[in-house]
């Protein structure tokens, strides 16, 4: 569970609805940098010496400025996207953000004296795959992996794998579970979903 949380806490989520596009301007290097750049900024987070609800803003922050957020929403939404008014998938774009933040954000404060390290950049298809190994304190290294893409203008990472273990579906699985408890009323789902952490 412990690499289960670390594969949700970088990613994120966190945190809404396109697949990638062709890459433009993003390369290996540039995909490379947004990792290490994404790793920088939730070590200085974790150091910091903030209370953990400080940091879950901090958290959203960086889901927002690294992941594409819109992209992994939609897909945690899934098909239940297609009948969710515009309203709604807005809102829960936003409340499924805080929601990463918030489920995950408690658990960085177990990586610290930790690392990752980018060890292999690759394109695939569309996008490229950044191959990472992480260090963490009394656990065996294990890989990492990111989906870097530029579809939405920006180089952003749209999903993560940790030893087979894939961000998108895991959200979508969770997501759809809530919808099914709350008899498929989305809006009911996300009320839960902002008071869930």
């Amino acid at each position: 569970m412990l690499r289960r949380h670390f594969l949700a806490a970088l990613g994120a989520a966190g945190a809404a609805f396109a697949a990638p596009q062709p890459v433009l301007a993003l390369n290996e290097n540039s995909a490379s940098a947004l990792i290490n750049s994404l790793v920088a900024d939730i070590n200085n987070v974790i150091a910091s010496g903030k209370s953990e609800r400080a940091m879950y803003g901090d958290f959203e922050r960086i889901f927002q400025r690294y992941s594409d957020t819109s992209y992994i929403a939609a897909y945690a939404m899934g098909v239940d996207a297609r009948r969710a008014t515009n309203t709604q998938k807005r809102a829960f774009s936003n409340a499924f953000q805080g929601y990463i933040a918030r489920k995950y954000g408690s658990r960085f404060r177990e990586f610290i004296g930790g690392r990752l390290e980018v060890s292999g950049v690759k394109k695939v298809k569309r996008w490229y795959e950044v191959s990472c190994v992480a260090y963490l304190r009394g656990q065996s290294p294990f890989e990492v992996t990111f989906h870097v893409s530029d579809r939405s203008g920006k180089d952003l990472f749209f999903n993560m794998f940790i030893e087979g273990v894939n961000l998108l579906l895991t959200e979508r699985t969770e997501i759809g579970a809530m919808i099914d408890r709350n008899g498929g009323d989305i809006d009911k789902m996300i009320a839960d979903l902002k008071k869930l952490s």
